[in-house]
Formats: structure tokens, sequence, C-alpha cells
């Protein structure tokens, strides 16, 4: 077994195993071990506590959160020493605390970056959307864009992730709250959505629904629990998300506009308590993910893959997991099914809370400390001999 991945690179080897999720697709028939393909991991830097996420900058510097409400550099394959200055307070507690720092599509010209975070206290508190002119060590003229109305009481389902679209505005990925789980299907409460926001903050024109008498107008999507990862393919349109189940049930999701992704009305988990949440796992008028794992695998971010250094892994998903201690590729046919999924990065034990393609084409993984390895790591996934 590895001893951990301190200082060291390790070589490792897909085996084309088969994984055990479930689908709510026939069965997949397993990948021929003829497309499997060596990594090797590369530690590029330690230090970190808590990372959240990594977004790479035109200059091929990147932005690194820590959940605490730090904003590092990564330069040159190491970490600055010093932190980013003008980073907003954030509430930090459980779940909560910094989540993104993405720079804007526009970034050569304006230089302004995107933060999304919890804001206010344990008795009201809520994701929030700002933005920010980086000068490359500090953020000013700091603008809060949006807030999830209403706020929440607790530290638990924030959700946090963006994507940029081509038409320049933004998808911002949403929790429920945890014990305002029936928010979710609420329309007038942005709690269990992902919302679509123009690169001001204000709810983007055509939104989906926009005419619907007491719906936010906000609302891309709904019936969502805690959605921490969402991945986009430039050459379909397609976008997908994965969000946490409760005790299995850990869904990734083919996003369509004015969805209704069930929870908690159908769920494939129960609660941590073992207690029923639904008897149903379907219902008309509500999607079916793309693929559901049972028992959870906590995926936490997620990639969709279309660099050059793994041919065999182009037109795939890569999904982080927590308590699945795993980096899982879901490889996607042309059409989007799931054929067959493979676990990378068990061998190394870790909770890994987000993974991004890297403008080399290699694959980052962001790990958060463990028991053997008490730092968190930027892990750089490249071809093995």
């Amino acid at each position: 077994m590895v001893n951990g991945i301190r200082g060291m690179a390790v070589v490792l080897s897909m085996l084309g195993l088969a994984s055990c999720s479930q689908t709510s697709q026939a069965p997949a028939a397993p990948a021929a071990s003829a497309d499997a393909a060596s990594y090797k991991v590369e530690v590029v830097a330690a230090g970190l506590d808590v990372p959240w996420s990594l977004a790479f900058l035109p200059d091929g510097t990147a932005l690194v959160t820590e959940r605490g409400g730090t904003l590092r550099v990564l330069e040159n394959g190491a970490l600055r020493p010093e932190p980013v200055t003008g980073v907003p307070a954030v509430f930090n507690e459980g779940q909560a605390g910094l989540f993104e720092a993405r720079p804007s599509p526009n970034f050569a010209e304006d230089h302004q970056v995107y933060l999304t975070y919890a804001e206010g206290t344990a008795q009201a508190n809520r994701t929030t959307l700002a933005r920010a002119t980086f000068d490359g060590h500090a953020l000013t003229n700091l603008q809060v864009l949006w807030q999830v109305s209403p706020a929440k009481e607790g530290g638990a389902h924030f959700g946090g992730r963006m994507l940029f679209l081509p038409d320049n505005t933004l998808l911002l990925t949403l929790g429920d709250g945890f014990a305002y789980r029936e928010r979710a299907q609420d329309l007038s409460s942005d709690l269990g959505k992902v919302v679509r926001l123009t690169l001001d903050g204000a709810p983007a024109p055509g939104n989906p629904l926009a005419t619907q008498p007491g719906a936010r107008l906000e609302i891309y999507s709904y019936g969502h629990r805690n959605v921490q990862g969402i991945a986009y393919d430039p050459a379909s349109g397609r976008i997908w998300t994965c969000e946490h189940g409760p005790r299995g049930g850990d869904e990734v999701n083919l996003m369509r506009a004015g969805a209704n992704y069930g929870w908690p009305v159908i769920t494939y988990g129960v609660d941590y308590s073992g207690a029923i949440i639904s008897p149903f796992t379907e219902r008309e008028g509500m999607e079916q993910p793309l693929t559901y794992w049972v028992p959870s695998i906590a995926p936490s971010g997620m990639t969709f893959y279309n660099g050059d250094l793994f041919p065999a892994w182009k037109g795939d998903l890569f999904v982080s997991a927590l308590a699945g201690a795993q980096l899982r590729r879901v490889d996607l046919d042309a059409n989007g099914a799931v054929l067959h999924e493979e676990v990378l990065l068990a061998e190394l034990e870790g909770r890994f809370r987000y993974v991004t393609q890297g403008p080399d084409g290699a694959l980052y993984v962001l790990a958060e400390a463990t028991g053997e390895n008490p730092e968190g790591q930027i892990l750089r996934l490249v071809p093995g001999a």
C-alpha cells in the first residue's frame, strides 16, 4: 500500500474494473481492458487547509481556495507563501466557508475574479456570489452580486460551484440547507436549486421559470440536494451536475433548463438514521439521474475531459469523491449515455475534494488531509510509463 503521497510520484495502473454503481438505465457493459491507460500521480504542492477549488488564469497561474477563507496562488508549480489579500470574511462552520474563485470569462481585459462563499452567522447564512478586481496579489473593489434567498440556519449544504456559459451568463449550484429539504421543491426559494445569472448577478434573460407565477426569476433547475460539481462540454453544449445524496443516492444528472430533479420526493438514498425519506425512486415529471451511487461516495467536484494527454479518457466525466476516497471516471458514449465506470486513486486512501483539467491536458485533483497525509495537496495526473 502506498504510504501517503507526500513528496513522491506514484505510478498507478488503470485496471479497467467495473464500478459497483447503479444506474437508472440498463446496466452498461464494462469497457474493454484494451482501453485501460496507465497514469502517474505527481504532488504539485502541499500545505493546504481543506482545499476546495482550483482555477487556472490565462497566464498559467492558478487560484486555490481553502474553505476556511484563504485564497492562494499556484505559480510555477509552487504555492506562494503569502495568501491573496482582500478576500471577504466568510462564515466558516461545518461545510460553510470560501468555496470557489474563478476568473471572469474576460479576465485578460477586466482582471476580475468571481467568488462564492457562505456569508452570515450560524443563525442566518446564505451562499453568496461576489466579484472583485485581482492584480495578482490582492482583491479590490469587491461587489456582492447575488445571495440566496431566504437565509438559513446551520452550516450545511451550500453548493457553491460556478460555470460560465458561452452566452455570458453563469450557472451557480446551491444546496437545500440540509434541514430545509422541502424547499428544494419550493419555487419561491433558492434552496435546492441551480440558478442562472448575468455576469452582474441579475436573473438571466430567458430563464425557464420566469413566467411561472411565484417562481424566482433566477431558477434554472430545481429538486436538488447539494450540488457540488458541474461540468460542461463545449462541443455538444451538454451540462452535467453531481450532487450528494443522503446515505446513498448520490447523483450525476444531465441538466435541462426548467427540469425538476426530484429531491426529496424521489431518491435512491435513505436518511442517515436509516429512515425512509421517500418510498419513491421515480415520479412523472421528475428527472432520473444519469447514474447514481449506493452506497454514497460523496461526490464533491466534477470536470469534463477533452484534453489530448489521455486519448482514452477524452469525452468522459471525472468525479472527485470524499467518502468514496477515489476519483471516478464515468465513460460516456457520443450520446452522453454511461458505458462504464472506473475507480482511480483509491490506493491513496484520500478525500478528494475537486478535479479539473489543466491547460496542459493533465487532471488536477485537490486532496484533503488524512491521517497518513496531514496536509491538503494538489495532485497532477499525467500519463505513466
